[in-house]
């Protein structure tokens, strides 16, 4: 079966278990509509129950891509979201228009309670947690999270997670 015939509109089409090749989605995240934020996430939660993975691999994806949607909006102005999934994990980049992290604090973004000094919209600064928590996801589940500079501004997350079963004794 081909990739492109495993995601169907409807529920009730058959579903693909073995991938003969990757399948790709692509969303643009609008920085400018917060009442739009964490569509793309929905929409990917969506066609990965339609395509037959699992309640925890579903979750661990729909966090990861949630947290970066909306950073991407609050923080960075949008940016887009491409999500490739493959036979072995699934890999979300999410490439924001913002005005990047400097060098000096990239160490620190996964840490815990790390705001930077950018205020979100109401003045207020978010609780530093999202990154943690997926990073933290992300870790226990053997993937990789990476952070670098959109050239020419703005940043690209990459969240890469492996779609086999983690052993909870490990």
């Amino acid at each position: 079966m081909r990739a492109a015939d495993c995601f169907r509109q409807d529920l009730s089409e058959p579903r693909c278990s073995d991938m003969a090749e990757n399948i790709n989605f692509h969303f643009d995240v609008d920085g400018e509509n917060f009442s739009s934020a964490g569509e793309a996430s929905i929409e990917v939660k969506k066609r990965l129950r339609q395509l037959g993975f699992s309640p925890d691999i579903i979750r661990r994806v729909s966090i990861a891509m949630y947290e970066g949607e909306i950073n991407m909006v609050i923080h960075a102005n949008g940016g887009i979201a491409d999500v490739s999934v493959t036979p072995d994990e699934i890999i979300i980049v999410l490439e924001d228009h913002g005005p990047g992290i400097p060098d000096e604090l990239k160490e620190h973004v996964f840490e815990m309670f790390f705001t930077g000094s950018n205020l979100i919209g109401d003045s207020r600064r978010s609780l530093g947690l999202g990154l943690t928590l997926c990073q933290t996801i992300i870790y226990a589940h053997h993937g990789e999270l990476t952070l670098k500079d959109n050239t020419p501004h703005g940043c690209i997350f990459s969240f890469t997670i492996p779609l086999s079963e983690v052993n909870l004794n490990e």
